[in-house]
């Protein structure tokens, strides 16, 4: 089983950038489907992008251009380098993990969640 936990949130003015990570441990991090969701207040959870054993990316429409997944093997560590943020994408991001390979966007097909980052938005 894979414990999950992200780092980097914060507050950041329009514009700018943020990179989040997300450190796995307790299983074996080259095995799993890993995303990231976002949540923000009084909407559902929502599928943001998702990186597969191979290196494979699928992102949200709003995350293309902007938003970039990828992975470390060797540090057991997902990242999301975000750029050009918008007030809109004002939420907590959650990392996500699976080993059911057909896994791409809904919230109900990971296994394993990190409690979440903040990441804030000022306009």
């Amino acid at each position: 089983q894979v414990q999950l936990v992200e780092s980097g949130g914060g507050l950041v003015q329009a514009g700018g950038s943020l990179r989040l990570s997300c450190a796995a441990s307790g299983g074996t991090f080259s095995s799993y489907i890993m995303a990231w969701f976002r949540q923000a207040p009084g909407k559902e959870r929502e599928f943001v992008a998702r990186i597969n054993w191979g290196g494979g990316v699928v992102d949200a429409l709003f995350a293309k251009g902007r938003f970039t997944i990828s992975r470390d093997i060797t540090k057991n560590t997902l990242y999301l380098q975000m750029n050009s943020l918008k007030p809109e994408d004002t939420a907590v991001y959650y990392c996500a993990a699976t080993t059911n390979w057909r896994a791409v966007m809904a919230p109900g097909e990971y296994d394993y969640w990190g409690q979440g980052a903040q990441v804030t938005i000022s306009s």
